[in-house]
C-alpha cells in the first residue's frame, strides 16, 4: 500500500470584529492586524470613512471568501447631523463652504423629509468617495478641485429601512439609520438638508451593526494586538 503523503494544513481563517478608531482608514486597520496576527491573507467587509467609527468585519485565510456575503448584509448606523451648514465632503474632512437658514424648519417638515428618504430611494454618491468614474476615484478628482457639477456620477438604488431622529439639540440631530448595502450616509445627510430647503453636514457617524454582528462584541485595535502577544 502506497504511503500517503502529508497534506499541508490549510488556514481555516477567522472572522474578527474590530471597533474602528476615529481617523483610521479601513486599510490602516487591515495593515495593523495583518502584522499583529501574522496573517498571510486578510481583508475587510465594508469600508468605513476615516471620520467614522464602529464595526469593521475582517476575514482571514479561507474566510476571506465570505467577505462579499458579509458586505451584502443589512447595516445600522448612529450619528449626529447638523442643519444649516455644508462642507464639500458633507462631513468635517473639509471646511464649511456655505450657511443656510433653519428658522423655517418645523417638526412637520422634518417628518416629511424622513418619509421622502425612507424605503427604496435613489441617491448619488458624494464626490468625496471611493467610487470609480472613468478609472479614477471620485475623491482624487475632488481633491483636485472638481465638484459634483463637473463629474457625471451615476445614481444608485438603496433601501432605507429605518430613519429615526431626535431633535432635542436642534439644529444638531441625533439619528439612527438601518439600510442596505451601498448606502452612503453622507449622501442621505446631504439630501435631508436639501429636502428642508437648507443644508446639512455629518458631524458624527458610528456603525453599530452588520447583519447579526454588533459593535458591542468587537475588540479595539489595541485589545486585538495585546491578545496576539500571548
Amino acid at each position: 500500500m502506497a504511503e500517503e503523503k502529508n497534506q499541508p494544513v490549510q488556514d481555516p481563517g477567522e472572522v474578527i470584529l474590530i471597533d474602528k478608531p476615529l481617523r483610521w482608514t479601513s486599510f490602516d486597520v487591515v495593515k495593523k492586524l495583518k502584522f499583529a496576527g501574522k496573517f498571510k491573507k486578510i481583508g475587510h467587509a465594508g469600508t468605513l470613512d476615516p471620520l467614522a467609527t464602529g464595526l469593521l468585519i475582517l476575514c482571514t485565510g479561507k474566510m476571506t471568501k465570505q467577505i462579499d456575503s458579509y458586505q451584502a448584509q443589512e447595516k445600522e448606523y448612529s450619528g449626529i447631523l447638523v442643519l444649516g451648514k455644508t462642507t464639500p465632503s458633507i462631513d468635517l474632512e473639509t471646511e464649511f463652504d456655505a450657511e443656510y437658514p433653519i428658522d423655517h424648519i418645523t417638526e412637520t417638515e422634518l417628518n416629511e423629509a424622513i418619509a421622502k428618504l425612507s424605503g427604496v430611494i435613489t441617491q448619488i454618491p458624494p464626490i468625496y468617495s471611493a467610487v470609480s468614474v472613468g478609472g479614477k476615484r471620485l475623491y482624487e478628482m475632488a481633491r483636485k478641485g472638481l465638484t459634483e457639477a463637473d463629474v457625471e456620477i451615476k445614481s444608485r438604488e438603496v433601501e432605507i429601512r429605518a430613519f429615526e431622529i431626535n431633535t432635542e439639540r436642534f439644529p444638531e440631530i441625533d439619528f439612527k439609520i438601518v439600510c442596505t448595502k451601498g448606502t452612503y450616509i453622507r449622501s442621505l445627510v446631504r439630501d435631508f438638508g436639501l429636502s428642508l430647503n437648507s443644508g446639512a453636514y455629518l458631524k458624527v457617524l458610528r456603525r453599530e451593526r452588520i447583519g447579526e454582528f454588533h459593535v458591542k462584541n468587537a475588540l479595539t485595535v489595541e485589545q486585538f494586538v495585546e491578545a496576539r502577544k500571548v
